[in-house]
């Protein structure tokens, strides 16, 4: 998410976060024909992507590989192209804009014929980018695995990234997080953004959803794909579930990890999702003989620092890599449950972290808090007109501020209003909703996802930004889901659990019969109990 820390995976620091989970939405424009060349499957001993074809309003052409941030080893082999579309499918005849594809080859000699498409997190991250993630993980064993980048990300054109709000959240350590001001500068940055990028002519209605899937039917009609299969983490979860409801057709099976439930989301949910994830390392803390002789009663501390920071602040500096000049950081209540929110990825050394604030020395939680944000790899790198696009349309419109603050208060009576105000990864979303200034989506984008589609529903333990609650709850309308908790994983099991690529590569083998045995063989973490 924009200027919060979001649902994505984060296997850097603790406080890489930035966009929320995320999610998305807007009109559902009439797309039931993909006219010549639908449903054709490629032509004999050509592989997908190598063969240039429009369907509908839509076109594949095979070319150069889109552009990442860094090299990336996974794409050497890929065939790549763009995919052009309508902007805004209301208005087939206006701009168009072009996705970056790129399509990795199978590792075996006889891979099957349908691939996995990689739907990337977010909102706002962009797929080419992750390519690596998902080939460590082993998805391209038996199957091609097709990246695209959504609509406005890194690789596509245009690009709604806004580095400015990334440098506004780098500023933002050391300011007070709800102070009135930083509201103000956070909205002020917002709509900065928004003025550039509708400057440039971006239709920022039309980066939701509802495109964003239709983007990816478009796209299996023009590589002529028959069958294939889905697999989204975090916000792609999100963007998985609403696919398989607006656009089912060809879809073989969906594997989901990080969950998002598009009926659910918003801040509410991003509350009972922090709270799933803290109790679940608190636990794993309690359970462990030395780590609960050397930290008790983690959870109190935790709760008592947020009080105690939220009524006095504490200011500090530290050095971060990158930076020459020592870096200011405020850790007041709600800083503490973002950095937390992040933290749950490097679970061992949380109790040690929290200790040493709880006694004095804040420079650990400090570190990890700024070096997220101050990270190079923190800038332009996110599309913050796709993260508001999603936010604005699909969660706000369908939450009302009441709701909003209910689920801090239900997550954490204790903790001070003005944090239970400002939903972990989410800060001040509303005013910058307003600032946006999209309409809002149909209500139905708000509904469950019915679908006998064979669903793998993948969480983690300790999941703070998608809590692990959403595998069940999404797996009550999909009557074909497996649903599977990783213990002891943060967010996106398949960035950080072998166990968990394990039984994704399973699932897509046999959709029917993942192999879960690995389950069995895993342990808590050895937490830091240094003195």
């Amino acid at each position: 998410m924009a200027h919060h820390p979001a649902p994505r995976r984060r296997r850097r620091s603790a406080a890489v976060a930035t966009g929320v989970l995320i999610t998305g939405l807007l009109t559902v424009p009439a797309h039931a024909q993909h006219g010549a060349g639908a449903g054709a499957g490629p032509s004999p001993g050509a592989p997908i992507g190598t063969v240039a074809r429009t369907a509908g309003d839509a076109r594949f052409e095979p070319g150069p590989c889109p552009k990442t941030p860094e090299p990336i080893t996974a794409l050497d082999d890929a065939r790549c192209g763009t995919l052009t579309v309508p902007e805004n499918r209301t208005r087939p005849h206006g701009r168009k804009i072009t996705l970056g594809v790129a399509i990795v080859p199978a590792a075996s000699a006889t891979p099957k014929p349908d691939p996995i498409v990689w739907l990337a997190g977010g909102p706002g991250d962009d797929a080419v980018g992750e390519a690596k993630m998902a080939i460590d993980g082993g998805l391209n064993r038996d199957r091609d695995v097709v990246f695209m980048s959504q609509r406005g990300t890194y690789s596509a054109h245009p690009a709604l990234t806004c580095p400015d709000i990334d440098r506004f959240n780098a500023r933002a350590v050391g300011l007070v997080s709800d102070a009135p001001s930083t509201e103000r500068l956070h909205v002020e940055a917002t709509r900065a953004c928004r003025d550039r990028l509708a400057a440039l002519g971006a239709d920022l209605s039309a980066y939701n959803d509802t495109e964003s899937a239709t983007d990816y039917a478009d796209l299996r009609a023009a590589l002529g794909v028959k069958e294939w299969n889905l697999f989204g983490i975090s916000y792609g979860t999100h963007l998985a579930l609403v696919t398989m409801r607006q656009h089912p057709e060809g879809i073989r099976s969906v594997g989901i990890d990080g969950i998002l439930p598009p009926s659910k989301a918003g801040s509410a949910l991003t509350w009972s999702s922090a709270r799933q994830g803290f109790d679940g390392l608190f636990k794993a803390c309690a359970q462990d003989p030395a780590c609960n002789r050397r930290y008790p009663n983690l959870s109190a501390t935790f709760e008592r620092l947020v009080r105690e920071l939220e009524a006095e602040p504490v200011t500090t500096t530290v050095k971060v890599p990158g930076n020459p000049k020592p870096v200011k950081v405020v850790l007041d209540g709600g800083a503490l449950v973002n950095w937390l929110t992040s933290a749950t990825h490097v679970a061992p050394g949380v109790p040690r972290s929290l200790d040493e604030l709880a006694h004095g020395r804040p420079q650990r939680i400090a570190e990890q808090w700024a070096g997220g944000k101050l990270s190079p790899q923190a800038v332009g790198r996110v599309a913050h007109g796709l993260v508001y696009g999603v936010f604005c349309s699909a969660w706000t419109p369908y939450e009302t501020q009441a709701q909003a603050l209910r689920g801090g208060q239900d997550a954490y009576p204790s903790f001070p209003r003005s944090v239970q105000a400002q939903a972990p990864q989410l800060t001040f979303l509303r005013p910058d909703c307003d600032a946006w200034n999209v309409p809002a989506a149909p209500r139905s984008i708000r509904d469950a996802t019915r679908s006998d589609i064979p669903t793998l529903a993948l969480s983690g333990g300790f999941d703070a930004q998608t809590g692990a609650a959403n595998g069940p709850y999404v797996a009550r309308t999909l009557g074909r889901a497996k649903v599977v908790t990783v213990p002891y994983e943060p967010h996106v099991v398949f960035a950080t659990s072998k166990c968990a690529q394990e039984i994704t590569v399973s699932f897509f083998d046999d959709p029917a019969a993942p192999n879960t045995a690995c389950l069995k063989t895993l342990r808590p973490p050895e937490f830091d109990t240094a003195p």
